[in-house]
């Protein structure tokens, strides 16, 4: 009875999923191995590196430090869900147009973070940038791309280019 699956409703990426799911299960591995969403990257194990990040009701949180069921009733945004189709949301344009991308492994998350950052605040400074940016890892150490990514993000969600 204590480890059997239990009903789980959530919402990701816009989509309503109804999913059995066992109670010690980790948001980041519902999402990786029972709904496919691979971008949302498993790294440290223990909740220090970051590459998991997500959206949960408009907050960057990371997945892997969060039971799936804690999530029941919650909206969740991985980096499958920020593009609106094949056009892609300004952080993801800003970050390639920039090169933030390096190996890839972090972007995703980073990703996330700058987003929720840009619907909370659309014009940080750089200080905010750089506090959303802290706590996820990076070993090719391309974080000053990643931050002026975010910031030219920022001018094209304000409507300059």
């Amino acid at each position: 009875m204590k480890g059997e699956p239990r009903e789980l409703k959530l919402i990701v990426n816009g989509e309503p999923y109804e999913l059995k799911v066992k109670p010690k299960t980790l948001l980041v591995d519902l999402l990786r191995n029972e709904l496919r969403l691979i971008g949302t990257k498993r790294g440290c194990e223990s909740s220090s590196c970051g590459v998991c990040t997500v959206i949960i009701d408009g907050r960057a949180v990371k997945s892997c430090s969060i039971l799936a069921m804690q999530a029941a009733g919650h909206e969740v945004i991985t980096v499958e869900g920020v593009s609106d189709g094949d056009n892609l949301h300004p952080v993801q344009e800003a970050f390639i147009e920039h090169g933030a991308i390096e190996c890839g492994f972090c972007t995703p998350a980073r990703v996330m973070a700058a987003k929720a950052l840009l619907d909370e605040n659309p014009n940080p400074t750089r200080e905010e940038v750089k506090e959303a940016m802290h706590g996820i890892l990076c070993a090719d150490e391309g974080y000053v791309k990643y931050i002026e990514a975010v910031e030219i993000a920022a001018k094209k969600i304000q409507g300059g280019s």
